[in-house]
Order: C-alpha cells, then structure tokens, then sequence
C-alpha cells in the first residue's frame, strides 16, 4: 500500500473512532465506556460492597501476583492459584489481561476461580479485558476495578490500591480519586503498594493504551510526595524492574500458556520491608 493510501487509512481511521465520544481508543480496538464511566460504576460497587480488610495471624505474610494470563488456556492460571493456596497466601491480585474480552473467556476464567472462602482475589481490567464489551462481563464477576484492601498484621496494617488503567489512563475522576485517597490515608499504613495493568515504564514502543507523558509525571510525583513503596504492572509481557525514588516499579511476565518463561511475583512482606521474587511456572 502506497504512502497516500496508509495516510488516508489512517486519517479515516482517526476520525471515524474520534468522532464516537461514548468510545474510547485503544490501539484498533475501542470500548463501550470510557474510564470515568467505569470508574463511576467501579465507586457504585464499592459503596454497596465496602473494602476488603484481610487480618493474618502474624508479623509476615505473602501476596501472589500474575497478569496476562489472556485465557483461552487455563493450565498456568491453575498452578498460580493452586501455588497460592499451598503457600496459605494472604490474597491474590491479579493486574489484568485475564482474558481477551469474549464472554466465553470470562466463563472460563470465573470457573477456575477459588471460593473467596479459601483464598482472597482481587482483580483489575487491562486493555484485552475490555475489548469485544468485555468490562459488562469483568464487573459481573469482579465489581470494581478500581479500589483498595487493607491487611492488618498483629502490629501493622497495609495499604493496597487498585487503579483502572486497561484504557492506558485514569482518567480525571479515578486520578483525583488516587490522589485525595493518598492526602488522607496514606500516613495510617505502613507499606503502600499499587497494582494496576498499564506500566508507566514502558519497554517497548507498541499501539496500544500508551501512557500520557503528563499523567505519568503527575503520578510519579505522587508516590514520591506520598511514599508508594511499589507499583506493580502487567501490559508489556516482558519483566523489568526499576527503583525512582523510593519506589520499586515491577512489570511482570506474562502468565499466559504460549509463554515458555512464565513466571508469577510473590510479595514477601515483613516488619524489615517487602521482598519481591520471580516464581517460574
């Protein structure tokens, strides 16, 4: 195809999905709602449901952590949870791209979930989630996607924050959400750790739900201002980590089937601080 014809393609392309404003763009593929909506949806749920506290017996507890799963396949999706469990984990969180959108997929997922009796989750939508009306079938079986746990040890408690990225923004509402949750809660807890799907610190060029250049800066300035220990991300299928400041910024591999190099992320934590480790599956 000729320059023009890209350029055409391209411009067709820009107007068509701009011009949709109940929809918003995410590499070739758009969603129904745009994230304040979701967020605004994500606040019902979390007034009707309340936040999750989880008290553990003592001083030392672990969190498992996985993203990009996209099922389809279930088989490194069983081994996380089975491992979790094994290993009497205080919860799971799980940072997005479960699936691939599709209803069935959802379905497939919801069925190998534990009972919340045997093993906390808690999950946010990534970009993969929310393609083909994907977010009407995450909130039917999550609820929000943008929230916060609580885990009270003998002597300490710590904060968990849950961001809403799968659209490559927060968005006015959810940041301003972020931001004021920080002003005023963040000096009661020892740890503060963040879990969402975009990585800030981007690896490798790509088309979709790249991050703002100005939203990054303001976020970055945030966990320094306010002390975020970490931020855990997904997205980019390909494990980094980086320190600015006093945060560690973890992106994860992805848990998916096809990947020969699977890995999941154990969060050790303890009165000395949190120790990360890579678990190959």
């Amino acid at each position: 195809m000729g320059d023009w014809k890209v350029r055409i393609t391209l411009l067709i392309l820009t107007v068509v999905l701009s011009s949709c404003e109940k929809f918003e763009v995410r590499g070739f593929f758009a969603a129904y709602e745009s994230v304040n909506e979701r967020f605004l949806q994500s606040m019902d749920w979390n007034t009707s449901h309340g936040y999750s506290e989880i008290d553990v017996p003592q001083s030392t507890y672990a969190i498992h952590v996985m993203g990009d799963s996209h099922v389809g396949g279930t088989e490194n999706l069983d081994r996380f949870l089975e491992d979790a469990g094994d290993e009497h984990a205080a919860a799971v969180v799980m940072v997005g791209d479960l699936t691939t959108g599709h209803e069935e997929d959802f379905r497939v997922f919801s069925e190998h979930l534990p009972s919340g009796d045997s093993l906390m989750y808690f999950a946010v939508a990534g970009n993969h989630d929310l393609f083909f009306d994907g977010w009407k079938h995450f909130y039917s079986i999550f609820g929000s996607s943008s929230y916060l746990f609580v885990v009270n040890t003998p002597g300490e408690k710590d904060l968990f924050i849950c961001l809403d990225t799968g659209g490559g923004t927060l968005g006015n509402k959810q940041f301003d959400w972020f931001k004021k949750l920080l002003e005023t809660e963040r000096e009661s807890y020892r740890y503060c750790t963040v879990f969402t799907h975009d990585n800030l610190l981007r690896l490798r060029p790509t088309t979709s739900t790249n991050p703002r250049v100005e939203e990054i800066n303001a976020l970055l300035d945030l966990f320094t201002r306010y002390q975020v220990d970490m931020v855990v991300n997904a997205h980019d299928h390909k494990r980094n980590t980086d320190i600015l400041g006093n945060t560690t910024h973890i992106i994860m591999d992805a848990l998916q089937d096809v990947n020969d190099e699977a890995t999941y992320l154990k969060l050790s934590v303890n009165q000395e601080g949190m120790v990360y480790s890579f678990i190959g599956l």
